[in-house]
């Protein structure tokens, strides 16, 4: 059983800033790839950035324009997302991924976690 736990959403000002973590637990062999995507009431749900075991990061420029960052922790399964200069255009319920391979199946498949909601208001 794999397990996705994400915070740090919450409700900011525009121009603020916020930062997601998501780590992951349970029977785990292997995390590959992790990342975030983004959903908003009434659109499909978005990439914004992923990043690979090694480090390499991938945005979607369109959306994050240099405002957010991506990192992640392997010793703690943990990925983050830093986003700086919050536009009301970014709210959303931000989801985490992981590919995982699991240690008792050893198969490999996307988990995702329950989301949490970014909102950006004055």
């Amino acid at each position: 059983q794999v397990q996705l736990m994400e915070s740090g959403g919450g409700l900011v000002q525009p121009g603020g800033s916020l930062r997601l973590s998501c780590a992951a637990s349970g029977s785990i062999f292997r995390i590959y790839d992790m990342g975030w995507y983004r959903q908003a009431p009434g659109n499909q749900r978005e990439l914004v950035a992923t990043i690979t075991s090694g480090g390499s990061t991938n945005y979607a420029d369109s959306l994050v324009k240099g405002r957010f960052t991506i990192s992640r922790d392997n010793a703690r399964s943990t990925v983050y997302l830093q986003m700086n200069s919050l536009e009301p255009e970014d709210t959303a319920v931000y989801y985490c991924y992981t590919d995982i391979q699991a240690k008792m199946t050893m198969r490999r498949r996307n988990y995702w976690g329950q989301g949490t909601q970014v909102t950006v208001s004055s």
